[in-house]
C-alpha cells in the first residue's frame, strides 16, 4: 500500500502555488492572460527542449513518448463528440482537452520520483513527453475547435513553438551535438518557473471566479474521465502489454501512475491563452488536485497487485 504521507509534501506545495495565484488576483489585480502566453510560447518549449537532452532520446524511449501522444489523442478524439452531445461548444472543447491529459509532470512527476528507481524515472519522463506533445497540438486543437473555425485552429497550432522544440531537441540529440554547460545550466530555470506559474493561473483564474460559475454537470464529467476512466484503461494498457512481451516492473507502475494522476493544470492555460471557460477548467483542476491524496493511494494499492506488482 503507497503511504499517504509520501503524497502531502508536493500535494501541499502545488497548492501553496494556487494559493499565492489566488492572492496574486484578489490583492494585485493581476492578469493572468499574458503568464498563460508566456507559458505557451516560451517557458514550456524551453522545459520540453531541456528535458529531451537530459532524457537522450532512443528509439525506445521515443516509441513510449509516441505511444501517449497516441493514447492521449485516441481518448480525446473518442470523448470529444460525446461532449458537444451534452455541454456547449465551449465547454465540449475544455472537457475534450482535459480528457487526453493529466497532471503527469507538475504533480506525477514528484510522486514517480518516490516511487521509481532512476530508470523507470527516465520512462516515465518520456511518457509525459507523449502527453505533453499532445496538449500543445492535438490537445490544442480541440480546444481552439470550440471557438475557432478549422482553419484558424491549425494556424494556431503552426505557430506554437513546442513543436518546433520538440524537433530541435531530436535534431541536436541525433546529431550527437552536447550543448554547452552553461546553456543547460541557464536553463535549469525554466522547469520550476513553468511548475510554479502553470499552479499560480488555476490560483488566478479561481479569484475571478463567481459561484454562477460553479458547473456540476461539467465538473462530474471531468471528474469521471480522470478517476474512473484512466486508472482502469491504463491497467488495460499494462494487461495488454504483460500479454505481448516482457514488460519491466518499473515501466508498468510508471503506466499506472499516469492514470490516477489529477487534472492537468495546463487545461486552465491553454483555456485562459484561447479564451473558453478557463473559470470552469480551474474548479475542476482544483477538486481532483484536492481528492488526490486519497485517491492515488487507494487506486495504486488497489491497481498494483492487479497487475502484478
Amino acid at each position: 500500500m503507497i503511504d499517504p504521507g509520501a503524497l502531502l509534501g508536493p500535494l501541499w506545495t502545488l497548492l501553496a502555488f494556487v494559493g499565492l495565484g489566488w492572492l496574486a488576483a484578489r490583492r494585485l489585480a493581476i492578469d493572468p492572460r499574458p503568464i498563460a502566453t508566456l507559458l505557451i510560447y516560451l517557458i514550456a518549449p524551453l522545459t520540453f527542449f531541456r528535458g529531451l537532452l537530459l532524457g537522450g532520446p532512443t528509439p525506445h524511449y521515443l516509441l513510449l513518448t509516441l505511444a501517449l501522444f497516441l493514447l492521449a489523442s485516441l481518448v480525446a478524439a473518442v470523448v470529444n463528440p460525446l461532449a458537444q452531445r451534452f455541454l456547449s461548444p465551449q465547454e465540449s472543447a475544455v472537457l475534450a482537452f482535459s480528457s487526453g491529459t493529466g497532471n503527469t509532470g507538475y504533480f506525477g512527476l514528484p510522486i514517480a520520483m518516490i516511487l521509481l528507481p532512476a530508470e523507470g524515472v527516465t520512462l516515465y519522463l518520456f511518457c509525459i513527453l507523449g502527453v505533453t506533445l499532445y496538449e500543445f497540438t492535438v490537445g490544442f486543437y480541440l480546444s481552439a475547435r470550440g471557438r475557432f473555425s478549422v482553419r484558424e485552429s491549425l494556424a494556431k497550432i503552426v505557430r506554437l513553438p513546442l513543436i518546433y522544440a520538440f524537433l530541435a531537441a531530436l535534431l541536436v540529440s541525433g546529431l550527437g551535438i552536447s550543448p554547452p554547460d552553461a546553456l543547460m545550466e541557464s536553463l535549469a530555470v525554466f522547469p520550476a518557473t513553468y511548475t510554479l506559474l502553470g499552479m499560480m493561473i488555476i490560483g488566478m483564474t479561481l479569484g475571478r471566479v463567481a459561484i454562477r460559475e460553479i458547473d456540476l454537470r461539467f465538473m462530474a464529467g471531468c471528474v469521471a474521465i480522470r478517476y474512473l476512466l484512466w486508472p482502469w484503461m491504463m491497467l488495460a494498457v499494462v494487461w495488454l502489454l504483460q500479454a505481448l512481451l516482457p514488460l519491466a516492473d518499473e515501466l508498468a507502475l510508471a503506466l499506472l501512475l499516469l492514470g490516477v494522476v489529477p487534472m492537468a493544470a495546463n487545461v486552465v492555460v491553454v483555456a485562459m491563452e484561447l479564451g473558453i471557460q478557463p473559470a470552469k477548467g480551474a474548479l475542476a483542476v482544483l477538486v481532483t488536485t484536492l481528492a488526490a491524496p486519497l485517491l492515488i493511494p487507494l487506486y495504486l494499492g488497489l491497481l498494483m497487485p492487479l497487475a502484478g506488482l
